[in-house]
Parts: C-alpha cells; structure tokens; sequence
C-alpha cells in the first residue's frame, strides 16, 4: 500500500515538474518565452513543458544545446535559435542533427549561425557537413594535445632537477663520509702515537 502511495505521489509530481513553467521564463498557454534573458548552455533549463509548442530562445549566449533536449516536445511547432553565438564543434551536432529533422515549414534554423572557429563563422548550422564539423573539433583536439605535451615536458624538468639534486647530494654526502672517515683514522693514528710515545717515556724513566 505505501508503495502504491509513493509512486502515486512521485508522478503526480513528475507530471507537475513537467508541466511548470522553466525558471527565467516566461509562459503563456503553450508558448515558452526564454529569450533575451542572458542565458548561457549551462544555466539553460533542462526541461520544458511537455505541451510546449513555441520555443523562444533567440538572443541568449547560447554556444551548444544539451543533447536530447528537445526529444520530448512532441507538439512543438515552432522554435526560435537565432541570435546566439553557436560554437561549430563537437558539441554542435546534435543541434545540426535537430535541425536536419525539421521539416522545411519550420524555418527555426533561420539565424542559426556558426560564430566560430573562424573557418566557418557565418555558415548556417544546418547546412553544415559532418565532415566540415568534425574537422573543426581538431582544434579542440591539437590544444589539448599541446597543453599535454607542455605538461609532459614540463613534467621531465622537474623530475631532471630532482635527480641533478640527489646526484649532488649523494656526492656531498658521500665526499663528507670520506673525510669524516679520514680525521677518524687521523685521530686514530694520532693516539696510537702518543700512546707510544708515553709509553717509552715511561720505559725511559723506569731505566
């Protein structure tokens, strides 16, 4: 019985969850008003209302849209992308991949424009080849692997130092037992000398 309850209770929620209006956003009947409200890929919201059929989210700082995003609108007729700096990497296929989706009376890939690299900075997303997309993700790829080459490199310095200073320190270390070593025997000798010699001074007296 308690089981049956919890469930009840959590898709009575979900389905308010799915329902409520995004956080900076707007909403009247099914439209969703996201637009110029300064939002980035990461404070986007996650979700929107399951009856969302116009999407407005023109004029934000847009860059990428988190995959499956728009999966679950099925009644969305008509959304609005224009006005954002689009990143045309990786992280842009699948909002290419929507927009291929569409059909041609959603003219929502209007204003949907790649603001870098700067190889195709003005390029319509849409029209954009896997081949061209996947050549601008190498950039992305040569910097990470020349920060990792500094790193290694800087990596190799350091451990070159470290062992410089143990060689150097072994060697002091090591010229210093020598010596310590040396006045020991010195001392040694010294007094097994005097030793000797008081001990003829005595034989010297006694006679």
């Amino acid at each position: 019985m308690k089981g049956l309850l919890l469930l009840f209770l959590l898709l009575l929620f979900g389905g308010q969850r799915s329902s409520a209006c995004p956080h900076l956003c707007s909403c009247h009947g099914g439209q969703v008003d996201c637009s110029s409200r300064s939002l980035t890929s990461s404070s986007l919201p996650t979700r929107f209302p399951a009856g969302t059929t116009e999407l407005r989210l023109h004029n934000n700082l847009l860059t990428t849209l988190p995959n499956e995003l728009l999966e679950d609108l099925t009644s969305l007729s008509s959304v609005s992308l224009h006005g954002n700096p689009w990143v045309c990497d990786c992280g842009v296929l699948y909002l290419r991949a929507w927009l291929r989706r569409q059909p041609a009376s959603l003219t929502s890939h209007l204003g949907v424009n790649c603001s870098s690299p700067p190889s195709l900075r003005g390029r319509l997303v849409v029209y954009l080849t896997e081949e061209e997309v996947l050549e601008s993700c190498h950039y992305w790829y040569c910097d990470l692997a020349l920060v990792s080459q500094v790193c290694l490199f800087v990596f190799v310095v350091v451990q070159a130092g470290l062992l410089v200073a143990l060689i150097v320190f072994l060697k002091r270390f090591e010229r210093l037992f020598k010596e310590g070593k040396r006045t020991r025997e010195d001392s040694f000798t010294a007094g097994e000398g005097n030793r000797e010699n008081d001990y003829m001074a005595i034989k010297d007296t006694s006679i």
